[in-house]
């Protein structure tokens, strides 16, 4: 399951393990493209927590990494920031990605 952040929550739900956080919004045709793939590996894999945020809804999350355009697609590993993707990414490119982080 993929889970909703917000501003607020964004710190204590990336700070363990690694972390896949989607940056989107509704109005955008490559992040409605992106969606899905994030939802079939958050299905496929259980060694990634996988999170998404509406840019319009949250912006100072957005703003404090610097995200210019949607989608991007932010991997924290224990806190940090280890990984940023711009544009739409697709599953084997993302999974290979995903597996250099995961044990």
């Amino acid at each position: 399951m993929v889970e909703a952040l917000t501003d607020q929550n964004f710190a204590e739900e990336t700070k363990e393990g690694v972390v896949l956080t989607d940056f989107w919004a509704t109005w955008c045709g490559p992040c409605r493209m992106q969606s899905p793939i994030i939802d079939q590996l958050a299905e496929e894999r259980q060694d990634v927590k996988f999170t998404k945020m509406d840019v319009d809804e949250n912006q100072s999350t957005a703003k404090n990494l610097g995200i210019m355009a949607i989608p991007t697609l932010i991997i924290k590993k224990d806190g940090e920031v280890v990984d940023r993707i711009t544009g739409y990414t697709p599953k084997e490119k993302l999974d290979e990605i995903l597996d250099q982080y995961t044990d």
